[in-house]
């Protein structure tokens, strides 16, 4: 397996993302090569620092970067020698079985779009983002890609979510929910009622709408959405998760007897903590391409990292792009 990685994308690159692409080749089985693209130079002082390198590590050099802030179509056109570009066309070229990046999303996406296409049957990619719940971790698509959606995109996502909740996080049969402002199949816009028709005549295990309140109960595996809805869904998500940790060390310092009984409550902490980690769930695949691409927060550590190529690697061995082609093919009925 070879797994490309854009090693200028994110916050803290070079450093955390070459920290993380040399754990991935020295602690996931079944890698052949693992690929840091980006600035040559720059990339091997970080290399530098954990000699000797492991054998199936590799430097592409790749001249330019797309920042965090550029519009993503305008630099995917102007830096064509940007590392997640370079990225991408070895994927292209069958010279890499998956890259990941924790770069610009949008220029990730369009990069992917343009140079690999979408698979056969497929109006578009979308980004589907591991969230978790106290019973099992649920699949959001789109986080991201795709504004503007029909219901049959809408219903093409729904099927790419239970393909990966089945292939990569085990779920036998996923629950799918369609995100809506009420449970019953009236409520919503003209495309979430166009979309409810498509899904409940597809083979899927399809719930019904879902609202906002039913997210984190943790009962459905996959919930549908445009990129525009599930990206707010994300972010404030994120946000709340941190300031509920930031208001509650600060409950706990504000007397002695609160501290004391932190000390109790250390080991619930921890694990609610390593469960919300979204770190551990390996970033958020852009699926519907003709390639396997990871897209990893732009604040990714080497852990992150690290679980991107596992779940990359995980993606490829599953061979999930020819399921979800053989299996978006058999959706029912028109628009």
């Amino acid at each position: 397996m070879r797994i490309a990685v854009d090693a200028m994308g994110g916050d803290f690159a070079p450093l955390e993302i070459v920290r993380g692409a040399v754990r991935a080749a020295n602690e996931i089985k079944g890698l052949s090569k693992v690929v840091l693209v980006g600035d040559q130079q720059a990339i091997r002082r970080e290399l530098d620092k954990y000699a000797p390198v492991p054998k199936i590590v590799d430097v592409f050099h790749a001249s330019e970067v797309v920042a965090m802030d550029e519009a993503p179509a305008l630099a995917v056109r102007r830096k064509r020698d940007s590392s997640i570009s370079r990225s991408i066309d070895l994927v292209k070229s069958g010279e890499v079985d998956a890259m990941v990046s924790a770069g610009n999303t949008g220029a990730v996406v369009a990069a992917a779009t343009l140079k690999l296409r979408a698979l056969e049957g497929l109006e578009r990619p979308a980004i589907a983002a591991v969230m978790p719940t106290p019973k099992r971790p649920f699949v959001l698509i789109d986080a991201g890609a795709n504004t503007d959606c029909s219901p049959t995109m809408l219903a093409e996502f729904a099927v790419m979510g239970s393909v990966y909740s089945r292939a990569i996080l085990g779920q036998p049969k996923p629950v799918v929910g369609l995100m809506s402002i009420g449970g019953e199949d009236i409520k919503g816009n003209e495309i979430t009622k166009g979309t409810f028709r498509l899904l409940d005549e597809a083979d899927l295990n399809f719930r019904g709408n879902v609202e906002g309140h039913d997210l984190f109960v943790g009962e459905t595996d996959v919930v549908v959405c445009d990129g525009f809805v599930g990206n707010i869904v994300l972010k404030t998500s994120e946000s709340v998760a941190k300031a509920v940790a930031g208001w509650t060390r600060q409950e706990f310092v504000k007397n002695p007897a609160r501290m004391l009984g932190a000390l109790f409550l250390m080991g619930a902490l921890r694990a609610m903590k390593r469960r919300l980690d979204p770190e551990s769930y390996g970033g958020a695949p852009l699926l519907g391409v003709n390639g396997v691409c990871i897209i990893t927060h732009g604040s990714s550590s080497a852990r992150a990292i690290l679980h991107a190529v596992r779940v990359a690697r995980e993606e490829v061995s599953q061979r999930l792009n020819e399921v979800i082609t053989r299996e978006v093919s058999q959706l029912v009925g028109p628009e």
